[in-house]
């Protein structure tokens, strides 16, 4: 039986019971993330729904695609079509084994289960009509139900859940989803990926491709614009990361300059000329250094990480992280006094930029369409700089912090109250 819902005071009175103050109906409690399996996009989920107060009520799904041989070949296909030719395969050659001939007449292996290695098993799968069934099922007891998407492949499923359960649920969509926007609540999306609608990108672009750019249409009321990407940094978890590090990172000789580096990317393309480049300036500047510490990313092709760490590896005031565990990026973050970026990864550039410290970026000039924009909007802001070689790091500079995740937690909030729900205190 539906609980009776008691008559509403004229105005909210501390101490009083949530059912006087709005219902437990109104109260956002809980939320879902759905991922695709990339770190960046579900960081991204994360960090909005820590910003938001649900850090210790969310559970993550990820929409998975199988992996392995022919699969490579197929990620061009909405995830849904994508497993069912899979399936169909699958029945025509075997359950066990999956063995195509590929490009070249090699053997290509599909493995038969998604996941198995690499601990997906854990990772509940995203199921849109489960995941209402729940909505539903636990709305009069839970309340309302934040779902938070991010990625390609969980744009189908989070709009989904919206069309079939809109009563109960507040769907977020990261990323511009290159679909309608009234599938969803609320789009977060940096500005940059409305760049084909700008001048510029429009004359780069041959005039019979125009009609396949998208987005089409400039931003509406479903849209909030970031400068970045969402991320988990806060001042909270930069002063925890401070004390868990203090023992290793304490003790060494300021001002401390981190490098990160990535991977070249399709906007963004560079190679070992670049990592030659990186290696000359950073002497150059080694002087104005206590201690330089250098990460590479997953992303970093073995050509680059292997120059950089043949010509630095040796040298007394740097240190190159191997890969293993713990991973100091926390550590780096919170006692570094200034960073250098390589220019490929926005989300590593949001994060060094949520810092307030003096952020230098390597390669800016070889990135191109959206990505260029990205680095001319952070240069305009006083943000970031490029690096030269020709800098004392010893010389501190500031900015306003960029403050991506709160200020789009704050957006959520604003919807949420038009909606007449609010997120718990």
């Amino acid at each position: 039986m539906k609980p009776i819902r008691l008559p509403e005071p004229p105005g909210p009175t501390p101490g009083v019971p949530e059912i006087f103050d709005g219902g437990a109906y109104s109260v956002v409690r809980r939320a879902v993330v759905i991922g695709n399996g990339s770190t960046g996009s579900e960081n991204q989920c994360v960090g909005l729904v820590r910003a938001l107060g649900l850090s210790d009520k969310h559970v993550l799904y990820r929409v998975t695609r199988p992996k392995g041989g022919v699969n490579e070949w197929l990620h061009w296909l909405p995830v849904s079509v994508h497993k069912k030719l899979y399936f169909v395969l699958r029945r025509i050659f075997g359950y066990t084994q999956l063995l195509l001939t590929a490009r070249g007449r090699k053997n290509v292996l599909v493995h038969p289960e998604n996941g198995g290695s690499v601990g997906l098993s854990s990772i509940l799968e995203a199921d849109a009509k489960q995941i209402v069934k729940m909505a539903r099922d636990t709305y009069e007891t839970d309340g309302p139900l934040l779902v938070v998407a991010s990625g390609r492949d969980t744009i189908s499923v989070a709009s989904s859940i919206k069309r079939l359960a809109s009563e109960n649920v507040f769907v977020v969509q990261i990323q511009h989803p290159r679909v309608k926007l009234n599938r969803f609540d609320l789009v977060i999306t940096p500005r940059h990926d409305y760049y084909p609608l700008t001048p510029e990108a429009q004359e780069q672009v041959p005039r019979f491709l125009k009609r396949w750019l998208t987005p089409q249409e400039p931003p509406d009321e479903h849209v909030v614009l970031t400068v970045g990407a969402l991320h988990q940094i806060d001042s909270a978890a930069l002063r925890n990361a401070a004390s868990a590090w203090n023992d290793e990172f304490a003790p060494l000789p300021k001002p401390l300059l981190v490098v990160n580096i990535g991977g070249p990317t399709r906007q963004c393309r560079y190679g070992a000329d670049l990592a030659k480049k990186l290696i000359s300036n950073l002497l150059s500047v080694l002087a104005s250094c206590g201690t330089v510490r250098i990460s590479f990313s997953s992303r970093t092709p073995d050509k680059v990480s292997g120059i950089i760490v043949k010509q630095l590896g040796d040298n007394p005031k740097v240190f190159i992280w191997d890969g293993q565990e713990p991973n100091p990026h926390m550590g780096h973050l919170a006692w570094a006094d200034a960073f250098v970026v390589t220019a490929d990864s926005i989300s590593m550039i949001s994060e060094v930029c949520s810092t307030g410290k003096p952020v230098y970026v390597m390669g800016a000039d070889r990135c191109t369409w959206k990505y260029a924009d990205f680095h001319k909007s952070l240069s305009k802001r006083g943000v970031v700089r490029p690096f030269l070689g020709s800098e004392d790091i010893s010389e501190s500079w500031s900015y306003p912090p960029l403050n991506d995740t709160a200020e789009a937690a704050s957006r959520v909030r604003e919807a949420l109250a038009e909606r007449g729900w609010r997120l718990r205190t």
